[in-house]
């Protein structure tokens, strides 16, 4: 190993700020009118519309291609609603219909739509906050027109978490419930008695029974010093400790510890506070003599844990659940298998290649067989959760072969380029290699990075003078070792003070370390073949790693007095009827029910078929040729046809062919060469058909960025795979349609007891859905921001359409920054924004009503963020209403949709047809709401869709805010109906669809920040894909507002595409 002094400079960088430009006002329609508060000018008057300390929904006008009811772009006359007689030939809003050729027939309650000047810029709908609502006009898209006047960007007003209570005059019969202070004064809802409707069954669930201990534990505090960075010393040193002395200091204790800073015991230890001094012998020693280490060990008394709150917890007596109780009994429990050599400790999770077999991945990694387990508090006492599962690991290979793998390479002469140096940092940054060059001494390094010169070009000092050794020189002279990859650069380990260099050759990945970064497409691949298990083989597997664990003989449960069943617990489930769906009364099924938790649109016609005039198709893939190209598009019109849409058959030029390597140049000359031949007769492009390779990198990316910030055109992309797949070849094209057509302004099916208004919580009165989700970049992407998504129904009383809205902010932010914003502008004053403000003007611009109900589904939310972000978010939900109308306060339900949770519900027969679908999972519309449930809190698990492969992972819901006073009925059959609306296939899908388009739509605007970096889409391969994924993310923060500062904002979308469902 040769030190070589550090010379690199830090490099710099550079940031942009956006900068908004004002634009005009216009005229006021019928409708609600901005009320005009103390000494601010009337609405009309005001410059560019900017709320001065008012409030104002602003008229309900729009373009004349709004379509609010059924004519303008979207759907044509002749497809008007299939439903009952009193809805046919009124438009019953949604989102408004692309157009503008033409007038409106009329809509529900709305008023005469005033002309927009020529010169106005329209906001951009993801932009909420950037471009504030302007009272004087409503978009078509549900926008206002207002545009900052200011040349500065806005500043975001320090929206405090200590919420004001709001005053309510004339409010609804319904309580409105003040916004906590703080989490103190957080009580979650109680749960309003337990479900009773859908068909009785049992259900087993990997929760184990675990016995409340009647021990005395106490809590000491722990010092060491020197202090380290790494658990694994912290745990040597008490580990050496209690070996030590457990039998006389000690008391014959044996502590559980956490690694960092707490340990606990099952009794008192003979001493309040005690100094110990350990030695360790340092593995990394030199010099054929391991060196000793020494440390000194403070443990102090803290406290007692007060085992008897849980008690009263768990029976429902006390409110607040006793973490610090429910934090030891998980120490206790991970004690042992932590103290476990092979076994490696990920968060709560354990894995080890003792637990089955290793599988290669590609690229340097391999997957290691583990197991999840987690203490909870149920309704049936403590339950220990035990899941299986299975992650990346680095394969313990030379660091040469690795990089092989990693670049897909099979000889090393070619000298590495740039982005192959830049790969290879990104993967081996923080991982520990041992050095193979000096016989048995195998002494171990992390590393930091790559030289930025070859390893023949390196030289370093090895005296006063100055006198320079080359590297490869210094290796052959000190070991013999004639390094053989000189063009290649060294690794950098140590820290960036005093960085070592090491050729690469002389380096060995360290087994045992978790590969926490993004994985390719085909490692996630070979990851699910190891994880796709039947539920007969994974509820096997439990029980196995239960049984292996043997709890009964663990020292740490013994000593603690915790026993933990072996037997699954059963429980009791309901299965929920599927709803019936309505189709349009031109086809020969006008409503369906749905069978299994799927169906299909033989014989079926969109409810709200969408219109398709103009349309290309650009072919970037190689392997498809003219001829096929123009055979599938005409099978994929013909499809659109058959399903209800009214497609042009023709595309308006004859489908090309482009080069990926220039789709920005390919795309937007075909673009321009249709709006030549279009714009002399007034019309617009409605749709461009890409066809795609199979691995086709960025294209899609770069597609939908230009698309729909550049463009303003909705686009369709199909793989070559679907293009030349006979055989599932019609279904897979149905389902294209089905995509098509709401990106169209469209609507595939409605709910019939939406459209007979019998969905109680929903039909009664006007409701709005929302959904929300934050996506944050993976491990390793440090600076890239995380990117929030809302999306809101737009049409009462079918809740089908939602328009969404996105923003970047902050990395690693789970708290939604844009939701409700406020700043100065120096000729407006104080202007209001913000996502939801934005989507309830859309919402009253599109139905003519104001939601009177709000119903928020909110995604992505861990247990120990729940305060938090309802504490935040529902305070933003309460100042958007408030920021509209005085007084203006409807009624908010906020629930959070967990995914990634580790319950898995399995029948209690796997014979029993009844009771399983073709997979051998649980039935559709299977929910659970007691026993493995939380104590006294209103939370559900219900599987909503039927399983395609492996075992199906029920939704987990939790209510955090019920002024809608729900019962358990209404909420989980209103969750498991909205499942069967989702727009890209005909199944149910496994979370509220809402929740899931929100998820959508953050992944596809992380396209428009950095293209390439998501591969979530709606790239099309014949069958429908599910929600979620393989691999884990780092902890999300909840920092407070305002720490998105300097976050760039999103590229705009354009207006047209905007108003659709351009995410599907």
């Amino acid at each position: 190993m040769v030190r070589k002094r550090r010379t690199e400079l830090p490099s710099g960088g550079e940031s942009s700020r956006p900068q908004q430009e004002s634009s005009g006002g216009g005229s006021g329609g019928r409708g609600f009118q901005p009320r005009p508060s103390k000494g601010t000018a009337h609405p009309n008057q005001q410059h560019g519309g900017g709320q001065q300390g008012g409030r104002g929904w602003g008229p309900q006008g729009g373009r004349g291609g709004h379509s609010v009811g059924h004519s303008g772009r979207g759907m044509t006359p002749q497809q008007q609603y299939g439903g009952p007689p009193e809805y046919q030939g009124q438009g019953r809003g949604g989102l408004p219909q692309q157009g503008g050729r033409g007038g409106m027939s009329g809509g529900l309650g709305v008023g005469p739509s005033p002309s927009i000047p020529a010169d106005l810029k329209l906001p951009e709908l993801h932009q909420a906050i950037h471009v504030p609502y302007q009272p004087g006009v409503i978009l078509p898209g549900g926008t206002s027109s207002e545009a900052s006047s200011s040349s500065q960007p806005p500043e975001s007003s320090q929206v405090s978490q200590q919420s004001e209570k709001l005053t309510i005059e004339g409010a609804s019969s319904q309580a409105i419930q003040p916004v906590p202070q703080s989490s103190k004064s957080v009580r979650f809802p109680l749960r309003p008695g337990k479900g009773s409707i859908g068909t009785k069954c049992i259900v087993k669930a990997n929760h184990f029974f675990a016995e409340l201990p009647d021990r005395d534990l106490h809590h000491y505090d722990v010092t060491i010093t020197p202090e380290v960075t790494y658990r694994a010393v912290n745990r040597a040193v008490i580990g050496q400790l209690v070996r030590l002395y457990r039998e006389t200091h000690l008391g014959k204790r044996l502590p559980a510890y956490d690694g960092r800073k707490s340990l606990y015991t099952a009794g008192p230890l003979p001493f309040q506070s005690k100094e110990f001094r350990i030695v360790l012998m340092d593995e990394n020693g030199s010099g054929g003599q391991r060196r000793e280490r020494e440390f000194k060990v403070v443990i102090k008394f803290v406290a007692r844990a007060d085992l008897h709150h849980l008690g009263l917890f768990l029976q429902g007596r006390q409110a607040d659940a006793p973490q610090e109780a429910l934090q030891i009994l998980d120490i206790v429990l991970r004690e042992l298998p932590t103290s476990r050599p092979s076994y490696c400790p990920v968060g709560r999770s354990f894995y080890s290649p003792d637990l089955g077999r290793r599988q290669s991945l590609g690229g340097g990694l391999e997957s290691w067989r583990g197991f999840y387990q987690s203490i909870r508090p149920t309704q049936m006492g403590l339950s220990l959760n035990i899941d299986i599962s299975s992650t990346a690991f680095f394969e313990p290979l030379p660091v040469i072969e690795f990089v092989m793998q990693l670049l897909k390479r099979d000889n090393t002469s070619k000298p590495l380029s740039d982005p192959d140096r830049v790969k290879i940092k990104k993967a081996l940054r923080g991982v520990k290699v041992e050095v193979t060059h000096r016989g048995n001494m195998r002494r171990k390094y992390r590393i930091s990075g790559l030289t930025s010169q070859a390893t023949r070009e390196l030289a370093f000092p090895i005296d006063e003078s100055g006198t320079m050794k080359a590297v490869v020189e210094y290796f052959y002279e000190s070991y013999g070792f004639v390094i053989q990859h000189p063009q290649w650069p060294c690794l950098q380990v140590g820290n960036e003070q005093r960085p070592n260099y090491l050729p690469m050759e002389v380096c060995k990945i360290v087994e045992g370390q978790r590969y926490s970064k993004k994985l390719n497409k085909g490692q996630i691949q070979n990851l699910l073949g190891v994880t796709c298990q039947r539920p007969q083989q994974t509820e096997y597997d439990i029980v196995k790693t239960v049984r292996h664990n043997a709890y009964h003989d663990d020292p740490y449960a013994k000593e603690f007095g915790i026993i933990i069943s072996e037997q699954m617990a059963t429980v009791e489930a309901r299965t929920l009827p599927a709803p019936w769906l309505k189709y349009h009364d031109a086809g020969r099924e006008k409503d369906c029910l749905p069978q299994v938790g799927q169906w299909n649109m033989t014989n079926k016609r969109m409810v709200n078929g969408g219109a398709v005039n103009n349309w290309i198709c650009i072919n970037f893939s190689r392997d498809v040729q003219d001829s096929v190209v123009r055979s599938f598009c005409q099978e994929l019109a013909q499809m659109c046809c058959i399903s209800g849409m009214a497609f042009n058959l023709e595309p308006v030029l004859p489908p090309v062919t482009g080069r990926p390597d220039q789709v920005d140049r390919v795309l937007k000359a075909r673009y321009h060469d249709a709006m030549t031949r279009l714009q002399p007769q007034r019309k617009g492009l409605d749709l461009a058909i890409f066809i795609l390779p199979d691995e086709n990198g960025s294209l899609y990316g770069d597609l939908k960025r230009i698309c729909e910030t550049d463009l303003g055109l909705v686009s369709q992309c199909c793989l070559t795979k679907l293009v030349f797949d006979g055989k599932r070849r019609k279904q897979s094209l149905a389902n294209v349609a089905l995509k098509i057509n709401v990106k169209v302004g469209g609507r595939n099916t409605v709910l019939v007891d939406a459209l007979s208004r019998r969905i109680p919580f929903v039909s009664d009165q006007p409701t709005i859905i929302f959904g929300a989700d934050v996506t944050h970049p993976h491990p390793g992407e440090d600076s890239s921001p995380s990117i929030a998504a809302v999306v809101a129904s737009q049409d009462w009383p079918e809740i089908t359409k939602y328009a969404g809205l996105v923003c970047a902010q902050a990395h690693r932010e789970e708290l939604i920054q844009d939701l409700f914003k406020t700043w100065q502008d120096p000729v407006r004053g104080t202007v209001s924004g913000g996502m939801i403000r934005e989507l309830l003007i859309s919402f009253r611009s599109a139905t003519g009503q104001k939601p009177k109900r709000i119903i928020f589904y909110r995604d992505g939310v861990s247990e120990g963020q729940f305060y938090q972000v309802l504490l935040y978010e529902l305070d933003a939900i309460r100042k958007a209403c408030a920021s509209l109308e005085l007084n203006y306060q409807p009624t908010v339900t906020f629930v959070v949709v967990q995914k990634r949770h580790h319950t898995r519900l399995f029948a209690n027969n796997h014979r029993d047809h009844n009771t399983v679908d073709r997979s051998g999972n649980i039935l559709p519309g299977t929910v659970v709401d007691s026993k493995i449930c939380h104590p006294t809190e209103f939370d559900f698990y219900l599987c909503s869709h039927a399983g395609i492969k492996g075992t199906s992972r029920p939704a987990h819901y939790h209510v955090l805010w019920d002024e809608n006073k729900f019962t358990a009925d209404g909420l989980q059959s209103l969750t498991n109906n909205l499942c069967y609306t989702y727009a890209r296939c005909t199944r149910s899908v496994s979370i509220v669809p809402p929740a899931y388009y929100a998820h959508l739509a953050a992944f596809r605007a992380r396209f428009y920040l950095d293209p390439g970096s998501s591969e979530s889409g709606s790239r099309t391969s014949g069958t429908a894909g599910g929600h979620g994924g393989v691999g884990g993310a780092g902890p999300r923060s909840t920092r407070g507002p305002g720490a998105n500062a300097a976050v760039r904002p999103l590229p705009a979308l354009k207006e047209n595409v905007k108003r659709v469902m351009f995410y599907c």
